[in-house]
């Protein structure tokens, strides 16, 4: 099966519609990936299959929960996940992808201009150190800290009535328990993400 195809499948089984030229410049985020991991080590998964799976549907598997997100924040984008897949989901967005590694904002700011990306920022810089005048609708993290840690480093950051939203794998009870003050669990969503065995949740996080 094509890379096309099994996009194109995993779009249906998500219930995304998507345009013909997004879909192309999913893929072709894909290639630049696959491109730059040889010399930045991006990523560990390598194999394309694996990478439409493991990052592009599992990132795309997001959209329904933020599409009406007028601005995103990515904390600790790495290679742009989720933040570029969403962006492309959702041009009404502003996205900026927040990492603190020089290589990886590099990567970053070339896709941006290769995928003609005009709502996207790249910001290098620590999430505790990052400062801006700006709030943001959805703060999102994907593997990137427990949540406790999460909520103390970016939650400042979060507009009011916004959320907290972190990308897990299987139910994070324990972490859950751990939440002081500050933020309150608002929901646990599991995700069904095309071709991927693993458990996904989404743990949405508000001020309280």
């Amino acid at each position: 099966m094509s890379a096309a195809v099994t996009l194109a499948d995993g779009l249906a089984r998500l219930k995304l519609v998507l345009s013909q030229d997004t879909q192309q410049k999913l893929l072709d985020y894909v290639a630049l990936v696959q491109k730059w991991n040889k010399v930045y080590n991006l990523t560990a998964v390598r194999d394309t299959d694996k990478m439409l799976t493991h990052h592009l549907l599992d990132s795309l598997a997001v959209v329904p929960h933020v599409a009406a997100a007028k601005t995103i924040l990515d904390v600790g984008s790495g290679a742009g996940l989720p933040g570029i897949p969403l962006a492309l989901a959702l041009p009404q967005a502003h996205v900026i992808l927040l990492d603190s590694n020089q290589k990886k904002t590099t990567f970053l700011n070339q896709a941006v201009i290769e995928l003609k990306l005009h709502n996207v920022t790249v910001v290098c810089e620590r999430v505790e150190k990052y400062t801006t005048s700006q709030t943001f609708d959805w703060v999102v993290s994907r593997a990137f800290a427990e949540l406790a840690d999460f909520v103390t480093q970016a939650g400042r950051l979060v507009a009011p009535g916004g959320t907290l939203l972190a990308m897990k794998g299987v139910n994070p009870a324990d972490e859950i328990a751990q939440l002081k003050e500050g933020f309150k669990l608002s929901g646990v969503t599991p995700l069904a993400v095309p071709g991927l065995a693993a458990e996904r949740h989404l743990v949405f996080l508000q001020a309280a």
